[in-house]
């Protein structure tokens, strides 16, 4: 399995992280925490949140600390699905830190505007438009930038340089060689003029001015931030969508006598009501009322399930029949909805080794491009140009070098990509599972509850000549409603469906290892094997005997059924396939990958099942110790594997297979084991697990390659004197806005699975 990281390596704490502006803000925060004696930690900048592992008894408060010490600021996050989680989770464009940046945005555009509009358009500077200008940019170079000045002198102090660093760097170079034009060169003279070029234009220095640069360099960057962090709420929309499916307030039985507390307030054991239309409050099981329950919210599901007493039901889904009371089982971060919350957002907090690498780079990307702007203003200097030519170059290649676009390469995509797959109920348990997906050539299934059902069903009815259908199955399904074997419960369930209501048995007896027998509407029934029938002088026709062989050849469980001395038919029970099955099959062979069935039965049931939807390999009567074995097996033939299951017995495959799959439907240790958990029952939700995977993994890299790719070329372009600082800080701006954009586009992923 991919993720690797020991169960027991220590304790979780999770921090929020504020201040943040790029990722090498991330970088430096990471490493002051990693340098604690048994901290582990990871800091994501698109999340602005830090997974933190540190020894078992450890104080969260030396670690909030340690990042205020770095200039930072950190918190402990409230518990999920809590009143505090739910009101930070939607509190949107609420958010004072992007209330500030819409602010100094706004400001630096009607500032700015005409600055640039006097630069560029010679015919727009009037005699003293240039302290017009200066008059206008100041307050968007000391006001607007000042969170980039401030961090700049934080990373001073601190001995450490990001992408604020360059910024202000750019910015106050910009401002003051206008004030040193202005003031003590020929600038300032009345009815100066200096036309806009896209490259750069070497003069005597003294007589230009650049606060188009520092607005125009302060206004771009700006309105990428706030685009930027607009766009990463965006992108986790999906996870603040599935925190608020639950509902706010609940109907608790206390004497009998309901009352509404908040759900917050609910306690393991407290029985409450839940009227048609209200949502579960939490997990729990039925105590009385039937009625049906809407889980397409949370499961994608569109066919409401039947519950009654006994059924357990999931918290944020809707009742939509009758009356319900219910017991609660597991409430708050206990609940189905709260772990798959946590998934999600484990997910998107992680980073997979591509992430790695581009926070390496953007780590140290700051001191180089530092450097090669002191190379650049030398150069040009060296080479006899004038000091305006070689400072404006210096100043494009500090503006234009952005790492933050390698720093969102990675979290924007893992967060939209992991959010849609929550909508769809696909829960990507780590980054490194991305990296699997895109090795992954063969599927190996477990029959029971992932290609079937896992519950026996009644599939076929044969009655002997002179016997009526609905007779036999209104005397036999009557009988066995009385007991309480799945085999029973699977014929009486059919019976229902077919007949309606059945009567009420008289004088039920269990014969054990046999069967049943009792009185039904005055007749004497037996249900059950041959052998009993035999007992009772009852015999099948040899047509019938006939049937029932074949029957059992292929796997299925087949009872007999008499009355008045007579055998009137059999009855035939199987494990059905799901109706999605081969449909699945088909999907996963069309995305190139090989399918293999893995079961625990005989042989001609795996072969029947496996013909059915369409599987040529099949290995059949596996002991649960040794589906291990297989996916080993079929690991050292070169193949990468990739396994689907949903038992208890399938955990140790999940975790031995390359990529693990777990049917949400199923245990909770199959589902602690994989990599990926399917909240539906439906197998094509695994083919939409790895499209998603593959499509996010492929944005990524696209990501990757235009955040390498601009800076690579920008570069040298600003060095060489081709680039205006203004320009050079637009593109700038853009690179990161493209990359966001780019990733959101994983919101219009589309599952295999029809609505």
């Amino acid at each position: 399995m991919s993720t690797s990281a020991p169960a027991n390596a220590g304790t979780g704490v999770e921090l929020e992280i504020g201040g943040m502006t790029c990722a090498s803000c991330a970088m430096r925060i990471e490493k002051k925490l990693n340098k604690l004696d048994g901290v582990v930690a990871t800091v994501n900048y698109a999340t602005e949140k830090a997974k933190v592992t540190v020894p078992d008894g450890y104080d969260p408060a030396a670690l909030i600390a340690e990042v205020e010490k770095t200039g930072y600021s950190a918190s402990i996050p409230a518990p999920k699905g809590s009143k505090n989680d739910a009101a930070s989770a939607g509190e949107g464009t609420a958010d004072p830190e992007l209330r500030s940046l819409r602010n100094r945005l706004i400001g630096a555009i009607v500032l700015t505007v005409p600055v640039i509009a006097m630069a560029m358009i010679p015919a727009l500077q009037f005699t003293y438009w240039q302290w017009a200008s200066l008059a206008l940019a100041a307050p968007v170079i000391l006001w607007a930038a000042w969170p980039f000045h401030r961090a700049a002198w934080m990373n001073l102090r601190h001995g450490t340089a990001t992408m604020d660093t360059l910024i202000s760097l750019g910015t106050s170079a910009a401002f003051l060689w206008s004030l040193y034009a202005l003031f003590f060169g020929t600038a300032g003279t009345p009815g100066m003029t200096h036309p806009f070029e896209f490259a750069l234009a070497p003069s005597d220095g003294a007589a230009n001015i650049y606060l188009e640069v520092g607005a125009g360099v302060t206004m771009f960057i700006l309105a990428g931030r706030y685009f930027e962090k607009r766009s990463k709420k965006q992108a986790g929309a999906a996870l603040r969508a599935l925190l608020e499916l639950g509902a706010k307030d609940v109907a608790v039985l206390r004497g009998g006598v309901e009352t509404k507390i908040p759900v917050e307030d609910l306690r393991v054991g407290d029985q409450f009501v839940v009227r048609p239309g209200e949502k579960i409050a939490t997990d729990g099981v039925v105590v009385s009322g039937t009625s049906a329950v809407d889980a397409s919210m949370l499961t994608g599901e569109a066919v409401p399930v039947e519950v009654a007493e006994g059924d357990t039901v999931t918290g944020a889904t809707t009742n939509v029949g009758g009356r319900l009371v219910v017991r609660a089982t597991r409430i708050g971060s206990d609940t189905q909805l709260a772990q798959m919350a946590q998934l999600v957002e484990d997910a998107q907090t992680g980073k997979a080794e591509v992430q790695r690498l581009a926070d390496r780079i953007s780590g140290v990307f700051v001191p180089i491009v530092i450097v090669i702007a002191v190379v650049a203003l030398g150069g040009w200097l060296g080479a006899g140009f004038p000091v305006s030519a070689a400072f404006t170059a210096a100043v494009a290649v500090l503006v234009i070098a952005c790492p933050c676009a390698l720093g969102l390469a990675t979290p924007t995509a893992l967060l939209v990509g992991t959010g849609r797959g929550a909508q769809m109920g696909v829960l990507i348990k780590g980054p490194e599972v991305l990296e699997s997906t895109r090795r992954i050539d063969t599927v190996v299934l477990d029959k029971t509850g992932t290609v079937t059902s896992g519950r026996m069903t009644l599939v076929d009815v044969v009655v002997e000549a002179g016997t009526d259908r609905a007779e036999l199955l209104r005397l036999a399904g009557a009988l066995e409603d009385a007991s309480e074997h799945p085999i029973a419960q699977a014929i009486a369930k059919g019976a229902t469906q077919e007949v309606g209501t059945l009567p009420m048995p008289e004088d039920f007896a269990n014969i054990e290892g046999k069967g049943v027998q009792g009185i039904v509407d005055g007749h004497a029934v037996l249900v059950g094997r041959d052998s009993l029938l035999a007992e009772w002088s009852q015999t099948l026709s040899p047509e019938l005997a006939s049937t029932k062989a074949r029957a059992e050849g292929e796997g299925k469980t087949v009872v007999a059924v008499g009355w008045d001395g007579q055998a009137r038919g059999i009855l035939v029970v199987a494990d059905t396939v799901k109706p999605s099955s081969a449909e699945a099959i088909a999907q996963f062979t069309a995305i190139g990958l090989t399918p293999i069935l893995l079961t625990g039965d005989n042989d001609a049931v795996a072969r029947r099942i496996a013909a059915e939807v369409g599987i040529d390999e099949v290995f059949a009567e596996v002991l649960p110790k040794d589906k291990v074995d297989v996916v080993t097996r079929l690991q050292r033939e070169g193949k990468t594997v990739a396994m689907i299951g949903d038992g208890v017995n399938d955990a140790p495959a999940l975790a031995q297979a390359d990529l693990g799959i777990a049917m949400g439907t199923g245990a909770d240790v199959a589902i602690e084991a994989s990599d990926i958990t399917l909240v539906r029952g439906d197998l094509r939700s695994a083919v939409d697990a790895i499209r998603l995977s593959r499509r996010t993994l492929g944005t990524i890299k696209t990501n990757l390659f235009w955040a390498f790719a601009y800076n690579v070329a920008a570069i040298p372009v600003a060095a060489l004197g081709m680039l205006n600082p203004m320009l050079a800080g637009a593109a700038m701006a853009l690179s990161s806005v493209f990359v966001v954009g780019n990733s959101l586009r994983l919101r219009g992923f589309r599952s295999v699975i029809p609505r």
